[in-house]
């Protein structure tokens, strides 16, 4: 017997989570179908995310591709299938594999294992990131240096502590729901180790009673407490880092990890700064959000942050 868990019809960082939900009902060794063949829309993390799904288990999934023709055409664009290809069995008609060259697409997912590949991917998005990130978002010029470094952290978080492979992908697109204006985004997923077990291989870590997923994640995003050694110069600082790049450009913030997701959120989002008691998914799944800056005013750095609140809450 097959279970069938359905994509919906718009994947993004919230809806991704009924995915999860309904995966973590499917005892291990069960045949799975990831049943996309509804969905509409997809943000980079969805596509990255559901990559994510098909590593979660040990046994292969199948996969029902997108049955509308614009859907299908674009997450091919975005190279979805073409690794999607690699991690499911798929089900459906796939387009013929094409480069990316949609203006919205800044980079197509790619596959982040090796240092070797961050470099990689921060060399090949340089250019155009600069055209978009000025040109079309109306971001300072200086925004260009800080968002390959930030592009960079975010991949290497990957290298360093996932355990395997990941996927990033960015993208701009318009944000209606919230903001009525065009953001870019920064997808870096991994259904690795996660942050908890990463910190907890320390040497200097001591685990207490409070010890969980929601705390590793205050530790690494809130205090940049790294499972590298204070002493060994320039590790363990990436995320401290990329909370510079969003708190300077009013942007915004999210990674879930294990059973928690916490949120750095600017003034125009009002996500729940921390989301505990989720069903356990693997590894690291991270979104970096920044918008379209109006006219000529500054960007002003109101994103906020505060320790999980209590009672604890899930969605």
């Amino acid at each position: 017997m097959t279970t069938v868990i359905t994509v919906p019809n718009s994947l993004d960082e919230h809806s991704f989570e009924q995915v999860v939900e309904h995966l973590a009902q499917v005892p291990d060794g069960d045949k799975i179908l990831i049943d996309a063949r509804h969905a509409r829309w997809a943000s980079p993390y969805g596509l990255t995310a559901l990559l994510c799904v098909a590593q979660s288990r040990e046994a292969r999934m199948g996969f029902a591709v997108p049955e509308h023709p614009e859907t299908v055409s674009y997450w091919s664009r975005s190279g979805f299938f073409r690794y999607a290809a690699e991690v499911y069995d798929l089900h459906g008609t796939v387009p013929r594999a094409r480069d990316a060259h949609e203006s919205d697409v800044l980079l197509e997912i790619t596959p982040i294992t090796k240092s070797d590949d961050v470099h990689g991917v921060v060399g090949r998005i340089q250019q155009k990131a600069a055209d978009i990130l000025h040109g079309q978002l109306n971001l300072d010029t200086a925004i260009t240096g800080a968002f390959g470094m930030t592009l960079s952290e975010s991949c290497q978080n990957i290298v360093e502590h996932a355990g395997l492979g990941g996927w990033v992908a960015v993208q701009t697109y318009k944000y209606a729901r919230r903001l009525g204006r065009r953001v870019v985004v920064i997808a870096v997923c991994d259904a690795g180790v996660g942050f908890r077990k990463s910190l907890e291989s320390s040497p200097g870590h001591r685990r207490s009673d409070r010890w969980d997923d929601a705390m590793a994640l205050e530790d690494a995003v809130l205090r940049a407490v790294s499972r590298f050694r204070h002493g060994d110069k320039g590790r363990g600082q990436g995320l401290a880092g990329i909370r510079r790049f969003v708190g300077r450009w009013d942007g915004k913030l999210s990674v879930r990890s294990g059973t928690a997701r916490i949120a750095i959120n600017p003034a125009w989002d009002e996500d729940l700064p921390m989301t505990e008691g989720l069903p356990f998914f693997p590894g690291a799944q991270m979104q970096i959000t920044i918008p379209e800056r109006l006219g000529d005013a500054p960007a002003r750095g109101r994103a906020t942050s505060t320790s999980r609140p209590r009672p604890r809450t899930a969605p």
